[in-house]
C-alpha cells in the first residue's frame, strides 16, 4: 500500500485540531499506532475520532515547547508500543501580526519557544530514541512559507519558521549514518484553528473569495492537503528525501506575488 505505516509508531504534536488532527486520522488509517500531544483537551477528541475510525491512539495534554513534556510524549510511545518510528513536530502558534516596533521581547521569545524550540526538542528526544534503536525513522517539522520570505506572517512567526527550515537541514546532517530522516513542510494559507480568525474576518467582510487569491490555485488549503504530505514523508515511500523543506502553498512561492495578477483570460 502506498504511504503505508503498518507496524510503525508515531507521535504527533498539535494533534488537537487542524493539520495535526488531519494527520492523526491519516496516519492511523495507514496503519500507525499513535501517541498524540496538544496543549488543549481537544487532543482527547482526536484520539476518540481515531478510535472510532478503527485506529489506535493515546492522548496527552502537553506543551510542545517544554522539554519534560516532549520527553514524556516520546517515553509514552516507548512504554505503550516499545518503539518509535515517526515524529511529527506540528504544534505552533501565530504570535499575531504585531510589527517589529510593537513586539515585546517576551512575545517574540514565546513564539520561538513553541515554534522553534519545540521542533528542536522533538528532534533531540525522538531523534535520539530512533538513532539508539537502530531502526531509522522519520521526523517531520511544520514550518511555513513565512519562513521562506516576507509577506506571510508576523516578524516572530516568520523568524521562527525560517529557523525550523534550517533546523531540518542541520538535523539531517547531525543524524548522519542513523537512517533517521528530518524534513520540514512549508504550508501556505491553510484553514486551521490558528488561522480561523483570518477566515472569519474575510467572511464578515464578504471577501472570502479573496483568501488565497495570490497563489495560482486561487484558494486556501485544507488541513488534509498538508497531512497527506506529512504522511508521505512519514512513510518509506520518501526514503531518499532528507533535509528538505517541502513547500505546499498552491504555487504562491513560485513567484513574487502582487495584489493583481492576470487570470489568463484575454480581453474581448
Amino acid at each position: 500500500m502506498a504511504n503505508s505505516l503498518e507496524g510503525k509508531v508515531a507521535v504527533i504534536t498539535g494533534a488537537g485540531s487542524g493539520i495535526g488532527r488531519a494527520a492523526s486520522l491519516l496516519f492511523a488509517g495507514a496503519g500507525a499506532k499513535l501517541v498524540l500531544g496538544d496543549k488543549t483537551d481537544a487532543v482527547h477528541e482526536t484520539a476518540r475520532l481515531v478510535a472510532a475510525a478503527g485506529g489506535r491512539a493515546v492522548a496527552q495534554q502537553m506543551d510542545a515547547g517544554v522539554e519534560a513534556d516532549v520527553a514524556a510524549l516520546v517515553a509514552a510511545a516507548l512504554s505503550a508500543h516499545g518503539q518509535l518510528d515517526v515524529a511529527f513536530a506540528n504544534a505552533g502558534i501565530s504570535g499575531g501580526l504585531a510589527g517589529i516596533f510593537e513586539l515585546t521581547p517576551e512575545a517574540f521569545a514565546e513564539v520561538l519557544r513553541v515554534n522553534l524550540i519545540g521542533p528542536w526538542l522533538m528532534v533531540k528526544h525522538a531523534g535520539k530514541t530512533m538513532a539508539d534503536a537502530g531502526r531509522g525513522g522519520s521526523i517531520i517539522c511544520t514550518a511555513s512559507v513565512a519562513g521562506l520570505r516576507s509577506g506571510a506572517g508576523g516578524p516572530a512567526y516568520s523568524a521562527s519558521k525560517a529557523g525550523v527550515i534550517n533546523l531540518a537541514m542541520v538535523s539531517a546532517q547531525q543524524l548522519c549514518d542513523t537512517n533517521v530522516r528530518v524534513n520540514a513542510i512549508c504550508p501556505g494559507l491553510t484553514q486551521t484553528g490558528m488561522t480561523q480568525p483570518i477566515f472569519d474576518i474575510a467572511r464578515d467582510r464578504n471577501v472570502s473569495h479573496k483568501l488565497g487569491h495570490l497563489n495560482p490555485l486561487r484558494r486556501a488549503a485544507q488541513p488534509d492537503e498538508l497531512a497527506r504530505v506529512a504522511l508521505f514523508l512519514a512513510s518509506d515511500d520518501s526514503s531518499y528525501i532528507n533535509g528538505q523543506a517541502i513547500v505546499v502553498d498552491g504555487g504562491l512561492s513560485s513567484s513574487h506575488p502582487v495584489t493583481r495578477q492576470s487570470t489568463g483570460k484575454t480581453a474581448a
